[in-house]
């Protein structure tokens, strides 16, 4: 049996297709492979943009801001020294982007200038850490990308 140019052609359609499909299955079924949303109130969030925007550049405009290191322990989050630390209320935030069973949230209760998250609430790798506190009136968020 002699295959012409024609039926190759169409052979090597069908085996492209078929390898595309392979592919496509496979990544939509296998577990290792999430597909979530990057948060469940997208909309909800993009109203309050502006807010952000808002208290970030609060936070710039602070001698001291926020800042952070990995320590044996975790990682230390200090807050300025400036201000008392019983005035600083908020909300600290960690952000898994490859896997949303492992976001946080740890209300600030600070007796001194600093806040320490245990290592063992934190995985290896990349985090998105943000830090949305008040010191009376005045609101403030920093945020950063970190890696653990």
């Amino acid at each position: 049996m002699r295959i012409n140019w024609g039926t190759g052609i169409v052979i090597a359609f069908v085996c492209f297709i078929g390898f595309i499909m392979y592919l496509v299955v496979n990544m939509m079924t296998d577990d290792k492979f999430q597909h979530e949303l990057v948060v469940e109130d997208y909309y909800k969030q993009e109203l309050s943009l502006q807010d952000d925007i808002d208290k970030e550049i609060n936070s710039q405009t602070l001698e001291e801001n926020v800042s952070w290191e990995h320590t044996n322990d975790g990682i230390l989050i200090q807050f300025p020294t400036s201000i008392e630390p019983s005035e600083i209320s908020g909300t600290v935030y960690f952000y898994r982007p490859s896997k949303k069973s492992l976001d946080f949230e740890v209300p600030l209760v600070l007796n001194n200038h600093a806040i320490l998250i245990p290592k063992d609430r934190l995985v290896d790798g990349r985090w998105n850490l943000t830090v949305d506190w008040k010191n009376g009136d005045a609101s403030y968020l920093y945020k950063k990308s970190i890696v653990y």
